[in-house]
This record gives C-alpha cells, sequence and structure tokens, in this order.
C-alpha cells in the first residue's frame, strides 16, 4: 500500500501505540482520523497531529458506527482500520472479576468488530486493508492473565476467520502482537521515564506501518515484537 493519501482510522488512538501509529502514518502522507474514549486525551492528541477525531467507546455498537461515519466523512472514505483499542486488568483465579472480564470482552472483542463491521463496505471498495492489535498475550498466558488471554486469543481466531472470509475481497488482514510495550496500559503514569532496552510505542508503530506498506500483492498475516533484551543487566 502506498501510505501516501492512505485514509486510516486508528482506534484507540489518543496515547500510546495508536497515538503512535497515526503519527507514523501521518509522517508518511497518511490522512488519519483519530478516536478515544477521554476527549481530552483524545482533543490534545487531535491538537498536536493537527488531524480529525471522534470521541467514542467502540464496545458499544451505536457509538462505533457514528466513529466510522465520522471518520467516512471527514476523509472521503477508509482504506484500513487499525483495531488499537484494548485494555487489560491482571486477576487470578481467585480474583476473577466476572464484570470486569466482560468489559475486557466488550472493548478488545465487540469493540474490534463492530468498528471493522461499519468500515466493511468502505473497505471493500479500496480493498483496504485490517489491522488488528493483539499481543503476545495471544501466544501464551501469564500468572494474572486469564481474562485478558482468553480475549486476545478470542482476538487472534477472530483475525484468522476474517482472514479466511475477506482474501476474496483483496481485503488484507493483519494481526500484530506487541510485547511488553512502555505505556500507561494497566492504568500506571502516563510520563514516566523510559527504559532504553524495553518497546517504546514507536518501535510498534513502526511494525505496523512497514507491513502496511507492503505491495498489496502479498501481506504479512501475522507479526510479534519482542524488545531484543529487555532483563535487568
Amino acid at each position: 500500500m502506498d501510505m501516501k493519501n492512505a485514509k486510516i482510522l486508528v482506534t484507540g488512538s489518543s496515547v500510546g501505540i495508536g497515538y503512535a501509529t497515526a503519527a507514523l502514518a501521518k509522517e508518511r502522507g497518511a490522512q488519519v482520523f483519530l478516536n478515544g474514549r477521554d476527549r481530552g486525551k483524545l482533543e490534545s492528541a487531535m491538537s498536536r497531529l493537527a488531524a480529525p477525531g471522534f470521541c467514542a467507546d467502540v464496545g458499544e455498537q451505536s457509538e462505533a458506527r457514528a466513529l466510522v461515519a465520522a471518520a467516512r466523512e471527514a476523509m472521503g472514505g477508509i482504506d484500513v482500520v487499525v483495531n488499537n483499542a484494548g485494555w487489560g486488568k491482571r486477576m487470578t483465579l481467585e480474583e476473577y472479576d466476572p464484570d470486569v472480564a466482560l468489559a475486557i470482552w466488550r472493548t478488545n472483542i465487540l469493540g474490534v468488530v463492530h468498528t471493522t463491521q461499519a468500515s466493511l463496505d468502505d473497505l471493500k471498495s479500496s480493498k483496504g486493508a485490517i489491522v488488528n492489535i493483539a499481543s503476545t498475550a495471544a501466544l501464551r498466558g501469564y500468572p494474572g492473565g486469564s481474562a485478558y488471554c482468553a480475549s486476545k486469543f478470542a482476538l487472534r481466531g477472530m483475525t484468522e476467520c476474517w482472514r479466511a472470509e475477506l482474501r476474496p475481497h483483496d481485503i488484507r488482514v493483519l494481526l500484530v502482537n506487541p510485547s511488553e510495550v512502555q505505556t500507561c496500559f494497566f492504568g500506571g503514569a502516563a510520563e514516566r521515564e523510559l527504559d532504553p532496552k524495553k518497546l517504546y510505542a514507536e518501535d510498534i508503530a513502526h511494525a505496523i506501518c512497514g507491513a502496511l506498506e507492503m505491495d498489496d500483492r502479498g501481506f504479512i498475516p501475522e507479526l510479534s515484537v519482542f524488545a531484543t533484551n529487555p532483563f535487568p543487566a
């Protein structure tokens, strides 16, 4: 895909991986449309990137549809949907809270469904791409990861199904599995000193944009990104 003038909707793009992806895509010539649930953070991101956006919770179908409609109107269509919005909470089996687990599922799975489903006519028309941001938690479990890993394992399986369904329409469906990235994903401080040995959000943005820039005759179905040596000396 030629990134110049590509029309890219990035969910969860007011901070972190989503913001870094939108920033790099715009730097490479794309039109980008931002999204977030926190209006203040979203407006700040829109100002910094000089890009349009829409405040919406993609886990709610009506809001996801409104988001897609706003993106379509602002950009004149949609070529790429980057489904980045997601969150998690560590819970052991003893601590497992069904309400929290369902809320994670609503964003991490239904949010991806709602946004992509509403964009599907645009993607078929443009022969575009879908990028689902999973995690290495989609590949293996860890203590306390039951709710989050279950959502990301499900996202990986769902992505494989969509890939099979949409290849006849020339739509490429990619899955990106970041390892631990230094963001405020689990509710930590948004501003903190970064460890130079661990992954930055910009590293994942580079992987996403690089995969999208491959000629449309082929695509990278899935890629994982690990820090080379994140371990303490």
